[in-house]
């Protein structure tokens, strides 16, 4: 049952001591966890939500080098993620992935065409070459090569490479949760921070299950708030006073049936200056994105945001017929928490940096991650265990190794293994790729769990959900491993069925029933209808009023 895992942390949470406190379970957490427990910190880590539940799961799964910063002249942030977004490349060559942007420059723009080029060629050089080389475009060009544009006010275009995540966001991140849990972090989700005190040179601390309202309490030498848009409010309630605070800018996408064919990422400015994309997820298209400033993190998506989404991508491609709301299968919205001073206001929104910033108080030992991106995960990570390293905690192996795919000796062997087995003759005709690369890329070492189950038993390499591509004995190794609490954790983050299959599809597939069984055991029946009630409920996230800062 998914909840066995939880329940033993839980337990090992409790009265326990350790280094480092982790709270927030984003990808600044994530990555915090593995880069700690990989170095040998005793670090517990925990989230009020589910892991990746916020933020981290509603970007526009991108890893790219910030191409948009090169206008505000910050070329040592576009260095850095750049360096950043190579380095994620290398070490997740089945994750993250190269792909081709296509940017459509329109008459009237704020810069020539060919500058925008230009600029491309900038990007490619400080990116040192490690992705195809850009090329200009005519309007001609550009109907040729992507007849859906609409090029009737094209100046011309441009085409470069950057990187994006072929599952998505929240699955990344709970690699990194994962990989923490290997290597000896002790996680749980749905555990809330109630109270936290300096005593004798330690934080004690209270915790309280939001699933059964017992209470934990540890202690924590250093407690890293890894909040994400929350960080504010947590640092208030432990009265820690910091440097850096967060504004906000809502982002929403909206994902609809596949509009082109190509596999290339569509670009173009929307009416409001800013990138505006139309990027692949398999069979759909995720459209986006907005940037709104609004006071408070918790965020819906307004019949305005939605229209400004629709209005643009109808304005930028030629359809037989436009994209209409009926045909938005699901919707992602989150806030960016940008990084500002204490005086900073937010008179140039659109140009504020979207880097992090990480502050230490050595007198309470408590260190802040604030904003952040994907992109530069791997160094949050190792900032951290600097930090950490900075407040007194001993650090045992500073040279260890704490992310990446398993080396390639551990992937010849399971090919191998899957070829002896036929594994991907086993794979359903409407699959995007062979299984063998599918388990490999979602679970690495731990895939050949998945050989051991299908050999005992041949039917659990049938898919359980139709239009979705996950096969019974992934869900039972879901189970076992990916700390699966509520039936939306399982649907929207570990996998990304919930945003890729039509509500009505989703309540009517009868794989669902004993999804729900494999996961959750004798309370199947009370989460599978808690599930369905949202899902009824959540067609359209909830409006809300957009609060000026």
């Amino acid at each position: 049952m998914s909840t066995a895992l939880r329940d033993k942390n839980l337990s090992s949470l409790d009265g326990q001591e350790y280094d480092v406190l982790i709270v927030g379970g984003g990808i600044n957490g994530a990555v915090s966890a593995a880069a700690l427990a990989g170095k040998g910190v005793r670090v517990a880590l925990i989230d009020r939500g589910d892991f990746a539940s916020g933020v981290s799961s509603n970007s526009s799964n991108l890893a790219w080098g910030g191409i948009k910063y090169l206008e505000t002249l910050e070329f040592l942030l576009v260095n850095k993620l750049c360096r950043s977004r190579n380095e994620l490349m290398r070490a997740y060559p089945a994750t993250v992935k190269e792909i081709r942007f296509f940017t459509t420059i329109q008459r009237g723009f704020r810069f020539w065409s060919f500058f925008v080029f230009l600029g491309s060629v900038l990007y490619w050089l400080m990116g040192r070459c490690k992705t195809r080389a850009p090329r200009y475009l005519s309007p001609k060009a550009i109907k040729k090569l992507e007849p859906e544009i609409n090029t009737s006010r094209a100046a011309g275009g441009l085409e470069y490479s950057d990187c994006y995540l072929y599952d998505n966001d929240a699955r990344f991140v709970f690699s990194f949760i994962r990989r923490a849990l290997d290597m000896g972090c002790v996680a749980a989700n749905y555990v809330n921070l109630e109270q936290a005190t300096r005593r004798d040179g330690s934080w004690d601390c209270r915790l309280r299950d939001c699933e059964s309202d017992e209470i934990y309490s540890l202690r924590a030498r250093v407690v890293v708030n890894a909040c994400g848009p929350w960080v504010d409010s947590l640092n208030t309630m432990l009265g820690v006073e910091t440097q850096y605070r967060h504004l906000f800018s809502k982002g929403i996408h909206l994902i609809v049936d596949r509009v082109t064919d190509s596999r290339r990422v569509l670009t173009f400015f929307a009416s409001d200056g800013r990138l505006f994309f139309l990027i692949p997820m398999g069979p759909k298209t995720c459209i986006g994105t907005t940037d709104t400033p609004v006071s408070d993190p918790s965020v819906g998506v307004t019949a305005q945001d939605r229209q400004f989404v629709l209005d643009n991508v109808n304005q930028l491609i030629d359809l037989r017929e436009p994209i209409r709301e009926e045909d938005v299968i699901a919707e992602r919205v989150g806030v960016r928490p940008l990084a500002v001073t204490g005086s900073q206001g937010a008179t140039d929104w659109v140009q504020l940096s979207r880097k992090h910033e990480i502050e230490s108080n050595s007198e309470l030992a408590h260190i802040s991650i604030f904003g952040g991106k994907l992109t530069d995960c791997l160094n949050v990570g190792e900032e951290i265990v600097d930090a950490v390293a900075a407040l007194g905690i001993t650090v045992p192996k500073p040279k260890a190794d704490w992310y990446g795919e398993p080396r390639g000796s551990v992937k010849s062997l399971f090919m191998q293994q899957a070829s002896q087995l036929g594994l991907d003759e086993m794979t359903d005709p409407g699959s995007s790729e062979p299984l063998s690369e599918r388990f490999w890329r979602r679970y690495g070492e731990a895939a050949f769990q998945l050989l051991d189950r299908i050999r005992e038993a041949p039917h659990s390499v049938e898919l359980l959900i139709e239009h979705a591509e996950y096969t019974r004995c992934e869900i039972e190794l879901t189970a076992r491993r990916e700390m699966v609490v509520r039936l939306e954790d399982f649907m929207r983050r570990r996998s990304k069925i919930e945003q890729v299959v039509r509500a009505e599809d989703i309540r009517s597939a009868p794989g669902l029933v004993e999804a729900s069984q494999i996961l959750f055991g004798d309370a199947a029946p009370e989460r599978l209808q808690e599930y369905l009630a949202a899902v009824d409920g959540g067609a359209k996230t909830s409006e809300e009023e957009v609060a000026p800062l």
